[in-house]
């Protein structure tokens, strides 16, 4: 016999997690479903554990509006629930004047996401800042932080399970059926449904479009294609004469090999961007020279000796090479017709940040 919840959410990553305490919250008391043994383990402990601002993001996008909300909601949820925490602020940096054009369209698209307080700074207020900066002139957020995200998860889950939510790991999603209403979910090699709700919410990650395309009722078209793009960090050993964090311009793909911090004041640089074909995660000790280099345009006295290995994560990009980044695509039932279900597809950077404003937007969405 098939059980039946109020709602499922597949994928217990952060936002999986932020999505099952709101519809917990809601009255939807939700069962989450993990394939992996651990909630989190894959984009969602894979990241740099930025609270980001919202400045990087096109007028009107999801990503601007989710960013700034989540922003806002996580910093007040972590000081409540104790998860830690830290508003340590940023410095977006110019090598040279031929990259003042760049951190103009930061600031206007700042401006334009209700991000009002970047303040410009030429290169001695920057390095009065941070000495060790090499860099023309830079930009400073002050409202970006750093979260310890594994805490994070717990207290979204712990706020879930208390008003009747329920995380399941070991269970992989094999296919969506449709019947008297009610969504059903398959696991691999089980011809019957092991648990069955009026609402489903597809928040997988990088298996976002595997289980939308097996999804009974939903047209293809509904699918966008997924790209793999990997991010590869490189850890520091020993103290770093760094208090903020360091970015410089964006790049196509990401924002940069960057310098960021941990709770305890450790350093790692990057991500990088390259496209793979299939999940990756292996960091190529041959790789250290490169992110040396761009080590070294931060920190030009570093030395790469001190760097090693560090993690990889990768993004669940919808848009290519290429091409211009894509928004967070969240689908719900008024764009493609299948009640009580939502997709949610390329919740990349800004994911960590945005992931209460984004289950906040999925709940209205059922709602």
């Amino acid at each position: 016999m098939t059980d039946r919840v109020d709602a499922i959410v597949i994928g217990g990553g952060v936002v999986g997690l932020a999505i099952g305490r709101a519809l917990a919250l809601a009255g939807h008391a939700p069962l989450i479903l993990e394939g992996e043994a651990d909630f989190g383990s894959w984009t969602s402990s894979r990241n740099s554990e930025v609270i980001h601002a919202g400045i990087y993001y096109p007028q009107g996008s999801l990503k601007a509006r989710l960013c700034v909300e989540g922003k806002e909601m996580l910093y007040a949820f972590c000081a409540e629930r104790g998860v830690p925490h830290k508003q340590i602020g940023k410095l977006i940096f110019a090598h040279d004047a031929a990259q003042f054009g760049e951190l103009e369209k930061i600031e206007a698209a700042a401006l334009s996401a209700g991000v009002h307080d970047l303040r410009w700074l030429d290169r001695s207020q920057a390095q009065a800042l941070e000495p060790e900066l090499d860099c023309a002139a830079a930009l400073l957020s002050p409202s970006t932080g750093i979260v310890d995200s594994h805490s994070l998860m717990q207290a979204l889950l712990g706020e879930a399970e208390a008003h009747g939510g329920m995380l399941v790991t070991n269970s992989p999603v094999d296919r969506i059926s449709r019947q008297h209403g009610l969504w059903q979910v398959h696991m691999p090699g089980e011809m019957e449904p092991v648990v069955s709700a009026p609402i489903l919410v597809n928040s997988a990650g990088l298996g976002a479009q595997a289980i939308a395309a097996a999804t009974q009722g939903l047209p293809s078209t509904f699918v966008p294609p997924l790209y793999l793009a990997r991010g590869v960090y490189f850890t520091h050993s020993g103290r770093v004469p760094f208090s903020h964090l360091i970015y410089p311009v964006p790049e196509p793909g990401g924002l940069g090999t960057h310098l960021t911090l941990d709770l305890a004041g450790q350093a790692r640089f990057g991500p990088d961007v390259e496209w793979i074909d299939s999940i990756d995660y292996t960091v190529d000790p041959a790789r250290r020279a490169k992110f040396a280099a761009a080590a070294q345009r931060i920190w030009p006295t570093l030395d790469p000796d001190r760097l090693q290995p560090g993690y990889a994560g990768i993004r669940p990009k919808i848009s290519g090479p290429g091409e211009p980044a894509a928004d967070f695509l969240i689908q719900g039932p008024a764009l493609h017709g299948q009640e009580g279900l939502v997709n949610l597809f390329g919740i990349e950077s800004p994911g960590l940040t945005a992931s209460m404003a984004i289950a906040d937007h999925v709940a209205r969405l059922i709602r």
